[in-house]
């Protein structure tokens, strides 16, 4: 069983920067490919951005590359997404998500995907 936290979510001006993490808490050891999703009112859970455990592969959206950038330290079971240039279009509501894979080079993109969620932080980009 998985669990995920949380935090960094709060109300920034246009042109902010703003830095989310997610702490993973699990009872047994495994490699896990991570992503951030958000989900805006009325719009699909999209994914921003993934890792995979080794850290040697990422996704981005196209919205986000360039201004967001995912990372994790597996030594302190977290994974962060920094958020530069924020606009009011990434106004939503932030999810972390974790997936048990075999290959530490994994990345995962579709919200089909992972069966561990989070219970999400609000980012609110005011204009």
């Amino acid at each position: 069983q998985v669990q995920l936290v949380e935090s960094g979510g709060g109300l920034v001006q246009a042109g902010d920067s703003l830095t989310l993490s997610c702490v993973v808490s699990s009872r047994t050891v495994g490699t896990y490919v991570m992503g951030w999703f958000r989900q805006a009112p009325g719009k699909e859970r999209e994914c921003v951005a993934a890792i995979s455990w080794n850290g040697a592969n990422s996704y981005y959206q196209d919205s986000v590359r360039g201004r967001f950038t995912i990372s994790r330290d597996n030594n302190k079971n977290t994974v962060y997404l920094q958020m530069t240039s924020l606009k009011p279009e990434d106004t939503a509501i932030y999810y972390c998500a974790a997936e048990p894979v075999a290959s530490r080079s994994t990345v995962l993109t579709s919200r089909r995907s992972y069966n561990n969620w989070g219970q999400g932080t609000q980012v609110t980009v005011s204009s």
